[in-house]
């Protein structure tokens, strides 16, 4: 049976088009933010980026879904990240090249309701980022 949330869907829907979204999400933020590149130690950081992506879509999934818990990790993140020294824009901007990442993969197959999904659950996310005190 296929999910009925639009947001499982489009994830659903690339998986099977994509075996690995980590090095196309990543080729991405480099591009658009090459300030986060330096972020990321050069040896060893390829298991890093692909925890940190997985642990991000089961956010995402849970922030769209039921709201389990697994959301609450954005928050957590923001605190970690800060200390980290990661600009909150930044951090941000993460889930919004997941999304942009994703409908690449989809193509035709982006419908206007896994936009409007997308597009309500970054600007969620946001909201959560920016009320979040450090």
């Amino acid at each position: 049976m296929a999910p009925t949330n639009p947001i499982e869907r489009s994830f659903e829907m690339a998986a099977e088009r994509c075996e690995d979204l980590t090095p196309l999400v990543y080729r991405r933020l480099f591009r658009e933010h090459p300030e986060a590149e330096a972020m990321f130690r050069t040896e060893g950081s390829a298991p890093v980026k692909g925890s940190m992506l997985a642990l991000t879509i089961d956010a995402i999934l849970d922030f769209a879904g039921d709201r389990t818990g697994h959301f609450r990790l954005i928050e957590c993140e923001v605190s970690s990240h800060d200390a980290y020294g990661t600009p909150r824009e930044l951090f941000v901007a993460f889930f919004a090249v997941i999304a942009d990442t994703m409908r690449d993969i989809l193509g035709a197959d982006w419908s206007p309701e896994i936009d409007d999904a997308w597009r309500k659950v970054l600007d969620e996310i946001e909201g959560v980022v920016a009320q979040h005190q450090t």
